[in-house]
């Protein structure tokens, strides 16, 4: 089985806990207004992959991995490759490797179920509380995000949430006592991110030829951030 892969990152340290190797897989349903990665979301380009190759670069890594470390999938989304995603984390059990799923919450389908079983960890991004907000963000209903938090509660999957704070989007304290109060629906989360939205990707849209809707809007302010992160419970 062949997979579509964007890139590979070797030694990543933020993409889940210890050092990873990071497949960004090729292809995203979702729009998001901050999205760093626009050249990842149509889903015919990129390279393809195998799961051979996945194992290889994988193993590559297992000196370095420690307890905690391991590979990750992340995209685009990497959900929208869900029958491939079960067949390499199961080609990386074999070799001793564990798996996460930097999930968007913005696509579902019914190999997701099968995709979150067998991994080990899901980083979920949960862009925004509000219904009409998220829409607004990714362009997606938001019906997605909660499938697929039930059914990471469902195999009591352990959760990385994560949350881009952009500037007059979702930076207030109101904002983040709506994001406790959404997140206790999750069984187990192993650790909150906020992360601060920046705009080093505006070149990027500039050479694709595509419409940057956050034009103007400044990176979060990192004292801010810092305040709001003060907010979270879990």
């Amino acid at each position: 089985m062949k997979g579509r892969l964007h890139s590979i990152e070797t030694f990543g340290a933020v993409d889940g806990p210890g050092i990873r190797t990071v497949f960004f897989m090729q292809g995203c349903p979702a729009r998001c207004l901050y999205c760093h990665n626009p050249d990842s979301w149509n889903p015919g380009e990129g390279r393809d992959i195998d799961i051979d190759e996945i194992v290889h670069w994988a193993v590559r890594g297992i000196p370095y991995y420690g307890e905690k470390g391991g590979v990750t999938f992340s995209g685009g989304e990497p959900l929208l490759q869900g029958e491939f995603l079960i067949e390499a984390i199961n080609a990386l059990k074999k070799e001793g490797i564990g798996s996460a799923i930097d999930a968007s919450g913005t696509y579902v389908d019914e190999f997701t179920d099968g995709a979150v079983e067998a991994s080990d960890l899901v980083l979920l991004d949960i862009k925004h509380t509000d219904p009409e907000r998220f829409k607004i963000i990714t362009g997606r209903e938001q019906d997605t995000l909660y499938k697929l938090i039930d059914i990471i509660n469902k195999h009591d999957r352990h959760v990385w949430i994560r949350n881009v704070v952009v500037p007059d989007i979702n930076d207030t304290e109101e904002d983040m006592r709506a994001l406790n109060d959404f997140i206790k629906q999750i069984k187990h989360i192993d650790k909150v991110e906020l992360l601060g939205y920046h705009t080093m990707a505006v070149q990027k849209y500039g050479k694709l030829g595509i419409t940057y809707r956050l034009k103007g809007v400044p990176p979060m302010d990192a004292e801010r951030l810092a305040e709001l992160k003060k907010l979270i419970e879990y």
